[in-house]
């Protein structure tokens, strides 16, 4: 048998099982199985293990979670859900099914958990939390957190019919098909207000109340994530959250649910209304000198309902706030978060602009940079006096996503350090090992500290099981797909590679494989694949990014090169076999789509 072969499909034993135009590779050259697939198969397992304890824990049998439910940005439904995150990523990668049943029936029962809670005193929140599956209106901080773990449920279940009617509904609500959530002003390609959602904008000042949710007791009940003492400490550090009328960057972070409906439906519609709604902002960003404006008007004006200031409104870039039980003053700008637009956009087109917009305004903000007492400070604020609270470190708020996207050697330069570049660029052969051993290290802690939880439901916030969440799954992301974890903001999914298993039907690694991106270039990627297997065959179909964004042009496996051209390809994996494999390809070029390589 040759030591590889390449072949297109031509005989109907594959037809079942691959894309009809899918090309096989057949590797049989024996891979002692590497310390680094052994680790990656056996964390797959563990941390699945300890999702199932977790959940056993932490939600009862509707799915429901075991906490005093609350509204607000101390602790709301956003913190509810956010105990299942990383779990579909998790399981896209190859984890048990079980995960999978988990987390939909957390994301079930949470719909109905807190679409019947209800508020008595936050107005709007009265009739209850969620209306229509979906907050009722919040800012894009929290709604994209709330929404983290159902942005990511195509990766595993795109047929699923309830998520298709979802993914339609949750876009529909920003493109204005729901007449009771008149979200977006199309005329002039603003969200009304910062705070929004399936009742549409708050197009009012909003209250500490608003925020911080109806009286509680606190003292000797619960223990409070930002350190309020007191109910009236949770109010005070919400009291100058005013100014939210008017478009923010935070609400660029919506633009993922159009992005999911493009990729579910194919329709031009989400598309255009994403692209128009970012160009919208790059446009902003030209016009105030290379800085994204941290207000926009209901007339489109920048810092229109900020009193002309472009660096108005909570959240802004002038947003500094009293701590209530220091007296501190703590920074609060957030307008890096939208960025996250910017890399849907980019997804969607691979064009450079969408970077570039982000790179200038670095530059501007560093070029403020003043010598203090010997020393190179730079801004992170801009008030009425002008640019303020200044650090030693260059402002570089998402250069490292900047580099993961374009991968240009400059981008690179501009990178805050990281183990997993390093590795990428040939300087640290021992990270995969390390980092995996790490967070096997991780995992025994949160396993022992949820053991370790004495909290009841009745003295446990959404919260505070958060930080024994097992799912802990960047290292896995990096190492097998070459992919970059954005938490907290309710994103797709960014990877270079998926994969596929042809036989069981279902996202992810097969049983026993392991995979290892070595080297990423603009156009072309790097992977070991192994079979740990000893006995048996395995079967994987790789995808050309996380949607199939990308084209493989050719592979490369031991000095020969053949020719793919298409967005995925399978490989048949003799018992114990193992190859390095170089993938030639061209980078957004295709059309996203969550649908599986057998249904396309």
């Amino acid at each position: 048998m040759q030591r590889w072969l390449f072949v297109l499909i031509a005989v109907l034993s594959f037809t079942s099982t691959t894309c009809a135009a899918d090309a096989v590779v057949t590797i049989d050259s024996p891979m002692p199985p590497p310390n680094w697939a052994l680790l990656e198969r056996q964390l797959l397992r563990a941390q699945a293990d300890a999702c199932a304890e977790f959940f056993e824990k932490y939600f009862d049998e509707r799915g429901y979670l075991l906490c005093v439910e609350r509204w607000g940005g101390d602790d709301g439904p956003d913190d509810a859900i956010e105990n299942c995150n990383g779990w579909p990523i998790l399981h896209a990668m190859g984890a048990s099914d079980d995960v999978l049943r988990m987390y939909k029936k957390a994301w079930e029962g949470h719909l109905r958990q807190y679409t019947a809670a209800k508020t008595t005193e936050v107005p709007f929140a009265r009739d209850g939390m969620y209306y229509k599956e979906f907050p009722v209106m919040f800012d894009w901080q929290h709604n994209g957190e709330g929404i983290s773990v159902f942005n990511l449920q195509g990766l595993s279940d795109p047929e699923d019919i309830d998520f298709g009617q979802r993914v339609r509904r949750f876009a529909g609500f920003y493109m204005n098909e729901d007449p009771g959530a008149p979200n977006y002003d199309p005329k002039h390609k603003v969200i009304r207000s910062m705070i929004n959602g399936s009742r549409g904008p708050l197009m009012r000042k909003a209250t500490g109340l608003d925020w911080a949710g109806d009286p509680i007791e606190v003292e000797n009940r619960f223990g409070l994530g930002h350190g309020e003492r007191n109910y009236e400490e949770m109010v005070a550090h919400f009291k100058d959250y005013n100014d939210v009328v008017g478009d923010h960057p935070l609400n660029l972070i919506s633009t993922t649910l159009a992005l999911n409906a493009y990729m579910l439906t194919g329709e031009k519609k989400y598309r255009t209304w994403l692209l128009d709604y970012v160009d919208a902002w790059l446009q902003r960003m030209d016009q105030n000198g290379g800085v994204i404006p941290s207000n926009i008007g209901l007339d489109g004006t920048i810092g229109g309902a900020a009193d002309g200031k472009w660096y108005g409104g909570t959240y802004g870039w002038g947003f500094t706030v009293v701590v209530p039980q220091t007296g501190k003053l703590a920074d609060r700008n957030r307008q890096y978060w939208g960025f996250i637009g910017f890399m849907n956009a980019y997804l969607l087109t691979g064009d450079d602009r969408y970077l570039q917009a982000w790179r200038k305004q670095a530059d501007v903000v560093n070029a403020q940079k003043k010598i203090i007492n010997g020393q190179a400070m730079y801004p992170r604020m801009y008030g009425d006096e002008g640019w303020y609270s200044y650090v030693p470190q260059p402002y570089n708020y998402n250069a490292r996503e900047i580099y993961f996207l374009s991968m240009n050697p400059q981008d690179r330069r501009r990178a805050p350090q990281t183990g997993w570049f390093d590795f990428l660029d040939g300087k640290d052969p021992n990270y995969p090992e390390n980092a995996l051993r790490a967070d096997f290290e991780i995992l025994r802690r949160k396993i022992e500290g949820m053991r370790d939880d004495t909290t009841t439901p009745d003295t446990r916030l959404a919260d505070d099981p958060m930080q024994f969440n097992p799912a802990r799954v960047r290292t896995l992301l990096q190492l097998t797909q070459g992919g970059w974890l954005v938490e907290r903001r309710g994103a797709a999914l960014f990877a270079r590679l998926r994969y596929f298993d042809p036989i069981a039907r279902r996202a992810g690694l097969p049983e026993d494989v392991a995979a290892l991106v070595t080297k990423m270039t603009d156009d072309m990627t790097v992977v070991t694949l192994v079979n740990i297997n000893q006995q048996d065959s395995r079967t994987v179909t790789v995808q050309a990014g996380g949607y199939g964004e990308h084209q493989f042009s050719s592979a490369e496996i031991a000095g020969e090169t053949t020719t793919v051209d298409a967005p995925l390809f399978t490989v048949k994996l003799a018992p114990g076999a193992g190859e390095t494999l170089t993938l030639h390809m061209q980078r957004h070029v295709n059309r996203p789509t969550m649908s599986f390589p057998w249904n396309r």
